[in-house]
C-alpha cells in the first residue's frame, strides 16, 4: 500500500508539471524544430505509418540511454524503483522527465515527420504501456515475441542480473531483437533497483540518484573521474568496472 501511494503522489506531481510547464517545453520545443526542418514528409496514411515506426525506435533509443548514462538514469530510475509492479507503477514518472525528454525526438522532426505527428505518436507509444504493468497476465506465447507485453515488462523492472538491462521497446519488441536486449522471462522476477530507495517520500524518490551523484562527484580525485560518475553507465567505477 505504501508503494502504490507513492506512486500516486508522484503522478500527481508529474500531471501538474506535464500540463503546465513541461507540457509546454515538449510542444514549444518540437514546434520550434518544425520551423527549422528541411522538409516534410506530408500528412499522408503512409507517412502516419512511418511516423508510428519512427516513434516507437526513438522510444526504444531513448529508453536505452536513459539507462546507459547515469545522469539520465537519475530521473528514469524513479519509475524502476518500486520493489513492487502493478499498475500504479506506470505512474511512477520521474517529475523532471519531461523537460528532458522532447530533445530525443528532434531527429524525428529533423528527417520530416510534423510536430503534430510526433506528439501523437509518441503518445500512442506511451499509452500503449499502461496495461503492462501487471502481475495478473501470464506469458502470451509468440505475442511476447512481437509485442511489448505484461511478461516482457517484467523482465525490463527486474534486478535479477540476467534482466538488467533488456525489453526497451514501447509497443513492438523488433528493435530489441535487432540490436541483441531481447530478454524473456524466465526465473522469478524481482523488482526495484539494485540499491532500494529505502522511502516512500516522493522528494526523495525522485532526488535520491541525482543526490548520489552529486556525492561521487564530490568525492572524485579527478575531472575524468568525476565525469565518469556523471556520463558512464549506472555502478560505473574508477576502474572502469560496474
Amino acid at each position: 500500500m505504501g508503494e502504490s501511494m507513492s506512486n500516486f503522489a508522484i503522478a500527481i506531481g508529474n500531471a501538474l508539471l506535464e500540463r503546465t510547464i513541461y507540457g509546454l517545453v515538449f510542444v514549444i520545443g518540437v514546434f520550434v524544430a518544425e520551423a527549422y526542418a528541411p522538409f516534410s514528409m506530408g500528412d499522408s496514411w503512409w507517412s502516419w505509418g512511418l511516423a508510428l515506426l519512427a516513434a516507437d525506435l526513438t522510444y526504444y533509443w531513448m529508453h536505452r540511454i536513459e539507462h546507459e548514462v547515469r545522469i539520465l538514469w537519475a530521473y528514469h530510475s524513479v519509475h524502476h524503483s518500486s520493489p513492487e509492479f502493478n499498475l500504479t507503477t506506470g505512474l511512477r514518472l520521474a517529475w523532471v522527465e519531461g523537460v528532458i525528454e522532447w530533445v530525443f525526438f528532434i531527429p524525428m522532426i529533423a528527417i520530416g515527420f510534423s510536430a503534430i505527428q510526433t506528439i501523437v505518436t509518441i503518445s500512442i507509444v506511451v499509452l500503449y504501456q499502461t496495461w503492462i504493468h501487471t502481475e495478473k497476465i501470464g506469458k502470451l506465447g509468440w505475442v511476447d515475441r512481437v509485442f511489448n507485453t505484461p511478461s516482457v515488462h517484467r523482465v525490463h523492472h527486474g534486478s535479477n542480473k540476467q534482466y538488467h538491462d533488456k525489453n526497451y521497446g514501447g509497443v513492438l519488441m523488433l528493435w530489441d531483437r535487432m540490436f541483441g536486449t531481447y530478454e524473456i522471462e524466465q526465473e522469478k522476477v524481482t523488482y526495484g533497483i539494485t540499491t532500494p530507495v529505502g522511502s516512500w517520500n516522493p522528494v526523495i524518490v525522485n532526488i535520491h540518484e541525482f543526490w548520489s551523484i552529486a556525492k561521487d562527484v564530490y568525492g572524485s580525485k579527478s575531472i575524468s573521474e568525476a565525469y565518469g560518475y556523471v556520463f558512464r553507465s549506472p555502478g560505473w567505477k574508477p576502474d572502469g568496472t560496474r
